[in-house]
């Protein structure tokens, strides 16, 4: 069983910087995790909001982890919650699966920064509120969980 994780930012903090090669600094960001049968297999950090943008990074374990109802919480806590304009990505340009997933989700290059990426190019990638389809996903059963992220963050 799928469950979302909410206010528990060191644990998928952890997770999530351990699979992008960071160092987790305890209160640096906010994520969401994703656990399946008590495991985590999926998180989201958000760090550098200023009002009108927030950065999002993603990690995951194996390729059955992505839910819907997983989606439209990692996209209503910017653009609800925190009232982002906009969702900043960045992603090396050699790394294909992830620019592969990012465009699939709806995000858009932006601009390209030349030998800024570990082998080659930083490609900035944004999400505009009005470009994200998954908000619209509507379920009963998020009526508590709506109410925890606002808990939480």
């Amino acid at each position: 069983m799928k469950k979302i994780v909410v206010g528990d930012d060191n644990r998928v903090g952890e997770f999530i910087s351990k699979r992008l090669n960071r160092i987790w600094i305890p209160g640096e960001a906010t994520t969401i995790g994703l656990e399946k049968d008590g495991k985590l297999v999926a998180g989201v950090m958000y760090s550098d909001c200023n009002g009108s943008n927030v950065c999002m990074h993603v990690a995951a374990e194996g390729k059955e982890w992505m839910t819907r109802e997983y989606l439209w919480f990692c996209f209503y806590y910017p653009f609800e919650q925190l009232k982002v304009k906009r969702i900043t990505g960045l992603v090396d340009d050699d790394n294909q699966a992830a620019l592969e997933f990012d465009l699939h989700l709806g995000f858009k290059e932006e601009y390209r920064l030349k030998d800024a990426g570990k082998n080659g190019d930083l490609i900035i990638l944004v999400m505009r509120k009005e470009d994200c389809r998954f908000l619209g996903i509507r379920h009963e059963k998020f009526t508590k969980d709506r109410r925890q992220i606002h808990q939480a963050a």
